[in-house]
């Protein structure tokens, strides 16, 4: 039995929510622009750990990973930018960059660690 991959499982349920977050906001009105940002950047976290995972080589399995840093960054901006604007309610607002915060966390990790053996 394949061990389960943390980063792979938590950004693609990420990316779930984030798409339902984008419904929930555009059923609230809120500006078209503002949800696709928070879509594009939410969704790209775990389209990249997929593109990763599937590497043809470490550079390749790096560079997404480090793209999906950035995305997750990027998220992490927009949903602060919900929440300070209280477009987002808080408490919901704070899920979102709870798992946003774990996300970077793991990322950064693995990161360091792909790096580490690289040099």
């Amino acid at each position: 039995m394949k061990a389960e991959n943390v980063i792979l499982e938590k950004s693609f349920k990420f990316g779930l929510r984030i798409l339902k977050l984008y419904i929930h906001l555009r059923k609230k009105k809120v500006e078209i622009g503002l949800c696709s940002q928070i879509l594009d950047s939410g969704t790209s976290i775990g389209a990249n750990v997929e593109e990763a995972v599937g590497g043809s080589s470490r550079k390749d399995f790096i560079n997404k990973l480090q793209i999906a840093y950035k995305e997750s960054r990027e998220t992490r901006y927009w949903l602060r930018l919900l929440k300070e604007g209280e477009i987002l309610e808080k408490k919901l607002a704070d899920s979102f960059l709870k798992d946003c915060d774990e996300i970077i966390a793991i990322l950064t990790a693995v990161l360091n660690s792909s790096k580490g053996r690289n040099s």
